[in-house]
């Protein structure tokens, strides 16, 4: 027995256990703290760079001979994509950006640009097992998965910068369309730096080309649309892409090779107007044609035979959609030595004024008159009259100014007066003052 407040020694049983439970906790601890063992990756690929040279140049042959330095280090991101994971940073996307611009400036084409990267991607992956190795699928799918990632990044950016370069380079372009219109229709710019200009356009100055007009009578719902259709429609009737399109004034310019019409094939004015007939708004349409010149200076001289007869059409009221600087001679002749003609207006068709109701029924009447063909019935039928009354309108004309427009003799000056009428804007405006002699 022992006395009360002295400790029994401890066995030796009863110190193991205690050691043993020390043990677990310290091991369990040990498990705790423990960092997590990494899952194995593929090791990265041999150091050597000639395979991804090679890959580089067989996606270049691949893809049409587009120069493999447009895929900059693009199969570097792939690589490491592969094999650690690694997503492209935003400095290697602007590069393929930049890339996608260099290729639209170098005239590569969006789709061979694009399958440039596409093919080098396949070409690499599919030579990435002989140079690496995946320890099992998982790591295989992991790495697929980042490479098809990096590929689509890649390739949005790719796109985004060609697109954009594309924009620039059509603006530039446009802007110096443009310029190069206004200096040929002007007529007073450098013929040796004109010719320059031209020829990325494919014109050759030195044949003759011809200018045309299409003014609308309304607004034009979508001009862009309209020019691009219009050009598309010029080219493909006259079998030439010399040609030039634009808006200046409110009307379409096209200037256009000088082809005449041979079989079937329409002119310049006709082509036009078919083309502009169908757009949504702004007809109906008015087409005016001037005369195919040679050179610079004559690309200027159609355009204003083009302009001169625009408005001259809409003083004569002319009824027909397509006009020709030609079909407007005899005007032009009229119109050349305005004292005379003014003096001739004055002098024969003046005095219809005094008639009841002015002188627009009467000059209304000579015009269909002579249009018909000095007919009367068919006068008649055109102003909704009856014959007696077209007679009746032809006499008073003749008791008023003395010339008879039914006498073959006095018919060409009645029908010159009434044209001079007509090309003054008389009556509905004043006529100058008659000449006085010196």
């Amino acid at each position: 027995m022992t006395c009360a407040g002295v400790p029994r020694p401890r066995g030796p049983a009863i110190e193991e256990t205690g050691l043993t439970h020390t043990r677990e906790a310290q091991r369990e601890r040990d498990e705790m703290t423990r960092p997590p063992e990494k899952t194995p990756t593929a090791p990265a690929p041999l150091a050597d760079p000639a395979w991804v040279q090679r890959v580089a140049a067989e996606a270049g042959r691949g893809a049409g001979g587009v120069p493999v330095e447009l895929l900059g280090g693009f199969l570097a991101v792939l690589v490491d994509a592969a094999t650690t994971g690694r997503r492209p940073e935003k400095a290697e996307l602007d590069a393929v950006g930049l890339n996608g611009r260099r290729a639209a400036e170098m005239g590569v084409s969006a789709g061979n640009a694009v399958q440039l990267y596409l093919s080098a991607a396949w070409r690499l992956w599919r030579e990435l097992p002989t140079v690496t190795r995946f320890p099992d699928s998982a790591t295989t799918a992991t790495a697929a998965e980042a490479v098809m990632r990096a590929v689509d990044r890649a390739v949005a950016s790719l796109a985004e910068g060609y697109t954009a370069a594309r924009r620039d380079m059509m603006r530039s372009e446009e802007t110096l369309r443009r310029e190069l219109i206004e200096d040929l229709l002007r007529g007073d710019a450098d013929i040796g730096a004109l010719v320059e200009r031209a020829e990325p356009f494919g014109m050759d100055m030195a044949q003759p080309h011809q200018v045309a007009l299409a003014a609308p009578s309304g607004r034009l719902a979508d001009a862009e649309a309209a020019l691009s259709s219009l050009e598309r429609a010029v080219v493909q009737g006259i079998g030439d892409r010399d040609v030039l399109v634009a808006t200046k004034d409110g009307s379409i310019v096209v200037v256009a090779p000088a082809t005449p019409p041979t079989g079937r094939q329409r002119g310049l004015g006709e082509l036009m107007h078919a083309d502009l007939r169908r757009a949504p708004r702004g007809g109906p349409w008015r087409v005016t044609v001037g005369r195919p010149y040679p050179g610079s200076y004559g690309i200027a001289r159609s355009y204003e035979e083009a302009r001169e007869a625009l408005g001259m059409a809409e003083r004569l009221r002319l009824e027909m959609p397509v006009v020709r600087a030609e079909d407007l001679l005899i005007y032009r002749v009229l119109l050349r030595d305005q004292p005379a003609i003014t003096d001739l207006v004055h002098a024969v068709v003046s005095p219809l004024s005094r008639a009841r109701g002015g002188a627009g029924p009467l000059l209304a009447t000579l015009d269909a008159y002579f249009a018909t063909g000095c007919v009367v019935t068919e006068t008649a039928r055109t102003l909704h009259l009856s014959v007696r009354a077209v007679t009746y309108r032809l006499e008073r004309v003749a008791e008023l100014t003395g010339y008879d427009p039914t006498d073959p003799a006095q018919r060409f000056t009645v029908h010159a007066a009434a044209l001079g009428a007509r090309l003054l804007g008389w009556p509905q405006r004043d006529l100058p003052a008659p000449s006085t002699p010196d």
